[in-house]
C-alpha cells in the first residue's frame, strides 16, 4: 500500500482509493491542478490494493462467476477489508463502488460529496467487476459516470476525485474558476483576434469585443443551453 499523507486541515478532503492498479494513477495526479494540491496538502491520496488483505497465500484475488460466463470476479471480502483499513474510525466517510447500474454522477453529486465529507473511499473494480454483495457489505453509494463500460474503475476514480476535488476550498485558487458559479460559456477564445488557416479567417465574436458585460453575459448564458 502507498499513501500520501499529510496532517489535514478542516477543508482538506482525502481520497481512498481501493484499487488493484495503484501505479495507474501516478501520471494524472503527478500534473497540473491536482498535483499541486497534492503537494500542497489541499487534498490528500491513499491507496489500498486488495491483494493486501487475501488470507491466500498467492493473494490471489479473482474467481470464476457463479452461473457461468467469461473472464473472473473480484472476490468481496478482500475488498471490504481494504475498504475498513481506509475507513478505521474516521467521521464523515462517503464510500462509493463504481457500477453501469448506479445513478448517474453529477456535478450536484460531486459538490455535496466535498462539502458534507472529509473522506472519500473509491472503490476501483476490474476484470468482470467485484462481487456485487460488496456494496452492501459496506454500505456504498452506486455510481455510474457514463453509458458505457470500461476495462476497470480507475478512470471513474479519478473522474470523481477531480470533479470533487475542484470544489474543496483553495484548490483552483479562485472561486470564479468555478465554471457553475458563473455564465461560463462552453466556446471560448482567446489571442489573436483574427486566426488565418487555410484560406479562411476565424474571427473573435464581436460581443466579447464589445466591453459591453451585459451583451456578453447574455451571450454566455445562450451559449450554455446551446
Amino acid at each position: 500500500m502507498s499513501k500520501r499523507e499529510s496532517s489535514v486541515s478542516s477543508n482538506v478532503v482525502h481520497f481512498h482509493i481501493v484499487t488493484l492498479f495503484p501505479g495507474a494513477f501516478n501520471s494524472y495526479l503527478a500534473q497540473s491542478i491536482i498535483g499541486r494540491s497534492i503537494k500542497d496538502k489541499k487534498i490528500t491520496v491513499s491507496f489500498y490494493d486488495p491483494r493486501d488483505f487475501t488470507t491466500d497465500r498467492h493473494r490471489r484475488i479473482d474467481r470464476r462467476p457463479y452461473g457461468g460466463g467469461p473472464g473472473m470476479v473480484v472476490e468481496a471480502l478482500p475488498v471490504a477489508r481494504a475498504v475498513e483499513k481506509a475507513v478505521g474510525k474516521k467521521r464523515k466517510v462517503k464510500i462509493i463502488f463504481f457500477s453501469t447500474a448506479g445513478r448517474n454522477f453529477s456535478g450536484s453529486y460531486a459538490k455535496k460529496v466535498a462539502s458534507d465529507f472529509k473522506h472519500v473511499v473509491l472503490i476501483a473494480g476490474h476484470y468482470e467487476g467485484i462481487d456485487i454483495r460488496i456494496k452492501k457489505m459496506v454500505r456504498a453509494d452506486e455510481v455510474s459516470v457514463g453509458p458505457y463500460i470500461l476495462t476497470g474503475g480507475e478512470l471513474p476514480a479519478l473522474i470523481i476525485l477531480d470533479a470533487v476535488a475542484r470544489y474543496v476550498p483553495t484548490v483552483l485558487g479562485n472561486k470564479q474558476s468555478l465554471e457553475e458559479d458563473r455564465f461560463a460559456s462552453p466556446s471560448v477564445y482567446t489571442r489573436p483576434e483574427v486566426i488565418l488557416y487555410k484560406g479562411r479567417r476565424y474571427c473573435v465574436p464581436k460581443v466579447l469585443l464589445s466591453g459591453h458585460h451585459r451583451n456578453i453575459e447574455k451571450w454566455k448564458k445562450k451559449k450554455q443551453g446551446s
